[in-house]
């Protein structure tokens, strides 16, 4: 039997373990073991996401103003996403090139990417979407990732209408909720499922007519969780004026504190069996993986991942009845490693932005494409004789950063070769560094601002009406200065759109005072880390031990499940 082994992480230098089980997967894939550990690798496929900042710049191929997630001065061409999908008026095969056995494969694999066009956004299916940096099968939606949603702003979601600022699945008419499922006229809440016509709700299910609750099951009529009469709470509520900025600002300071006089449980896994994480529904055997929803089994280190995955390790944002996937971003099929961006793919390495492939090493842009290394077309015997060979060559002649770190196969892309910068991906929101830390680790960085901010306010946060009552239409033509001035992670200046306008009118809620992308990072702050804690139930005399998303660090109060059961709920 294999036996487990600590390793250090050739990154960050701290020592993580490989388990037996561990083993066992990399060799049913014929991989080899990871050198960094299982927080760097997770950063490193994070930051080959960008899902919110968005720039004009001209389509390469019309000529045309665009919207993208790459700027003007990208080292790539980029197209409008319908023409990229197309292909019909340009082909990726025409940057095929030969094996230069002279040089690392990844190397000549970051001179391909910087040739083949990317797309400008990703949107299937979907309708007025255009400021969206990726959509399927939306409509009339704004700087959100939107799947299946309708007529919202500022969100992450799927199957919702009508929501503004939130993170949410299956919901309607809610506002500034995060992790919230099936639910409707719902605003200012967390960890939130089932409810209808409340706010400032956390971790509570199956509520109606609940305001400033926490833990609560199956209830009616709750303010700070005491019970009322339907009339008594219709009478109560009224004392609580959200259209008022000072008065939500109170709301949120007093809801913090309130929360933490509940235990909170460990973790939020549901449904499932033998999971460690956060976040987890219907899965099995699943370990150190986050917000894993409808049958996700014998997978570790995912996050975002769903929809029948299975035996699939180190994957962020997989899925769609994946199978034997290893050390992919935005993936789905059977056997792909590596990789981005692949569609329905088939036994596929080192491969970015493809659609419908098999069989394919170190390719950027095809699509019904199999046999192919570095975009060229080989015969499926050429291609297997020579498959080992490349595989080899990249454990002899290994890609080496700028910082000294050894890439040989079976480790993902290097960071050098993401289209993006840290502080424009995904990494920056779960692992935030300033410029100075970033460029220190050898990371890219951009300044955001000097791209986007072509806009000069004409009001600031602070001179905004306090109620919304006393706002009228004409706010949707101001350019609002965000009240975090030179904090600001967007461009410091922002919008109010007319379907946010009309939304927050029709539920009487004050305007927010920061820009999109500061209340975006606001919620993210408010979400536990993609990392886990090894403690103790707080109930006092309970020994049960679990793995947590709470720090020790932290306020809350946490139970083991059985207490938490028994207390709560």
């Amino acid at each position: 039997m294999k036996e487990r082994q600590i390793k250090k992480c050739q990154n960050c230098q701290t020592e993580f373990t490989i388990e037996p089980e561990d083993f066992d997967f990399y060799e049913k894939i014929k991989v080899p073991a990871p050198t960094f550990c299982p927080d760097c690798r997770l950063i490193r496929r994070l930051a080959f996401r960008n899902e919110w900042y968005l720039y004009k710049r001209k389509d390469d191929l019309t000529d045309k103003e665009i919207v993208s997630l790459y700027p003007s001065d990208s080292p790539f061409p980029v197209y409008n996403y319908k023409d990229w999908r197309a292909q019909e008026r340009w082909n990726p095969m025409d940057y095929a090139r030969d094996y230069d056995w002279s040089r690392p494969f990844l190397e000549q694999f970051k001179e391909l990417t910087n040739k083949v066009p990317r797309y400008n956004v990703f949107s299937e299916m979907s309708v007025g979407c255009e400021y969206c940096g990726l959509s399927y099968n939306a409509k009339n939606c704004y700087l959100s990732i939107a799947a299946a949603c309708e007529d919202c702003a500022y969100i992450s979601g799927y199957q919702s209408k009508n929501c503004f600022d939130a993170m949410l699945w299956k919901s309607e008419n809610c506002y500034e909720v995060i992790d919230g499922d099936n639910s409707y006229n719902l605003i200012f809440s967390q960890d939130s499922d089932n409810c209808l016509d409340s706010a400032f709700l956390f971790d509570c299910h199956n509520c109606q007519n609940c305001f400033f609750c926490v833990g609560l099951r199956n209830k009616k009529y709750h303010i700070f969780n005491k019970s009322y009469t339907a009339k008594e709470y219709k009478e109560k509520i009224k004392e609580y004026d959200l259209g008022s900025f000072q008065n939500l600002l109170k709301l949120q300071k007093e809801f913090q504190e309130f929360k933490l006089k509940f235990p909170h449980r460990f973790a939020r896994i549901f449904k499932s069996v033998n999971c460690t994480g956060d976040d987890i529904g219907n899965s099995k055997n699943c370990h150190c993986c986050f917000r894993t929803r409808y049958g996700v089994e014998d997978s570790k280190y995912i996050y975002g991942g769903g929809l029948n995955l299975k035996e699939t390790y180190d994957s962020f944002d997989a899925g769609q009845d994946g199978q034997l996937m290893y050390e992919g971003h935005g993936v789905n099929g059977y056997q792909v490693f590596f990789s981005r961006h692949i569609i329905e793919g088939r036994n596929v390495y080192y491969s970015d932005e493809c659609f419908n492939c098999h069989d394919i090493f170190g390719c950027a842009g095809l699509k019904n494409k199999s046999y192919c290394i570095l975009n060229k077309q080989y015969t499926k015997e050429e291609y297997e004789r020579m498959l080992p060979k490349v595989i080899q060559h990249m454990n002899d002649a290994p890609y080496v950063d700028k910082k000294g770190r050894i890439y040989r196969f079976g480790e993902f892309f290097p960071m050098e070769l993401s289209p993006f910068s840290y502080n424009e991906s995904d990494a920056q929101d779960f692992f935030p560094l300033t410029k100075k830390e970033a460029e220190e680790k050898g990371y890219q960085w951009r300044d955001i601002a000097k791209y986007q901010n072509d806009h000069k306010p004409t009001i600031k946060a602070a001179d905004l009406p306090d109620n919304i009552k006393e706002v009228g239409e004409s706010i949707i033509n101001e350019v609002i200065e965000c009240q975090s001035k030179n904090q600001c992670f967007g461009n410091g200046v922002f919008r109010i759109i007319p379907m946010e306008f009309n939304f927050l009118k029709k539920y009487s809620i004050a305007l927010p005072r920061k820009c999109p992308d500061c209340r975006r990072r606001d919620r993210m702050q408010k979400r536990n880390p993609l990392k886990l804690w090894h403690r103790k139930c707080q109930n006092r005399g309970c020994p049960n031990e679990f793995e947590t998303p709470y720090s020790p660090e932290r306020k809350e109060m946490v139970y083991c499940e059985k207490c938490y059961q028994k207390e709560v709920i």
